[in-house]
């Protein structure tokens, strides 16, 4: 075991890596830190998750808390903020069982309270907490190409500068405690509302009679659609749903955002709007990527066939 990390040390490649929750992109952000050659162990509640990463050279901790014994770093990658309070503060153990000067990288989307409840909590064991929310689908994970934003002590942000590198093309200091997570709700609720605005717009060209292929790929080549949806138009035009970002990963960061929306009495009328459609896509209970509903818009509505009343 190491000494005490101050909250300016740099991490190096010898620094010793904790991670939890192997799912969608956090199995392909460890990965990254595998081959980047960072000493790593990992843990999900689902061992089989865990098999790759050891068959790289990864140690597989039999459970959250030992892992944070055993680490310099942890970082969690999971999915929701409940998962989050028991991995930290309840059987998880991992606040317990952490060495002060740990540090802890939670890339979930999470609420920004629950963040800030989480670093509050932290600092009673001498453990420094990152919120660092991570923007990007499981391609943009796999090849190290995602965006981050950060919260949490700018100088342990900066300090976290060769993990940021080995996983993301770019990386954000938003300020303290929850200001990750809030930057990417504000993120996600263009990403949300965008798509659901090229669905509505393709389901308009198709009643214009404009071909299909045609449509698309035009549209993808237009300036008005986000790079983050020039691929889904890709996707979708081979009607291809396997999800990147899954549609109800999407529902739970719509909730996030009208959340915080209601809590300062915030009007949203278009997340509304586009949060109930994607909702009603994702009851669907199909494991689809969130562009499903470019699906959904493009399926005819249902017309009653009105008979003339016989002269």
């Amino acid at each position: 075991m190491g000494e005490r990390m101050l909250p300016d040390e740099k991490i190096t490649s010898g620094t010793r890596l904790g991670f939890i929750g192997l799912g969608y992109l956090g199995s392909r952000i460890a990965r990254r830190l595998v081959a980047a050659g960072f000493p790593m162990v990992v843990y999900d509640r689902d061992r089989a998750k865990a098999t790759g990463l050891a068959a790289l050279g990864a140690e597989v901790a039999q459970d959250p808390g030992t892992l944070a014994g055993e680490v310099d770093v942890v970082l969690s990658c999971l999915l929701d903020g409940a998962a989050v309070e028991t991995v930290y503060l309840g059987t998880g153990n991992v606040l317990r069982n952490a060495r002060p000067g740990t540090r802890i990288i939670e890339l979930s989307t999470i609420a920004p309270a629950t963040s800030r409840q989480l670093y509050q909590a932290a600092r009673e064991f001498g453990i420094s907490v990152l919120d660092v929310a991570v923007s990007g689908s499981t391609p943009s994970a796999e090849a190290g190409a995602l965006t981050l934003f950060g919260g949490g002590e700018r100088e342990v942000f900066e300090a976290a500068d060769p993990i940021f590198a080995a996983i993301a093309k770019q990386w954000f200091y938003m300020g303290s405690s929850g200001s990750g997570v809030a930057m990417k709700l504000v993120v996600n609720t263009l990403l949300g509302v965008g798509m659901q605005a090229v669905a509505e717009a393709v389901a308009l060209g198709s009643r214009l009679n404009l071909p299909r292929d045609l449509l698309f790929d035009t549209l993808a080549k237009t300036a008005v659609v986000a790079p983050a949806h020039t691929g889904k138009l890709a996707t979708a035009k081979k009607h291809d749903y396997v999800p990147q970002f899954p549609v109800r990963l999407m529902r739970k960061d719509f909730g996030l955002v009208l959340d915080a929306a209601a809590q300062f009495g915030l009007s949203m009328p278009a997340t509304e709007a586009a949060a109930a459609i994607n909702s009603e896509e994702a009851a669907s209970g199909n494991e689809e990527d969130f562009s499903a509903v470019i699906r959904r818009m493009e399926q005819p509505a249902e017309v009653e066939n009105v008979v003339p009343p016989a002269a």
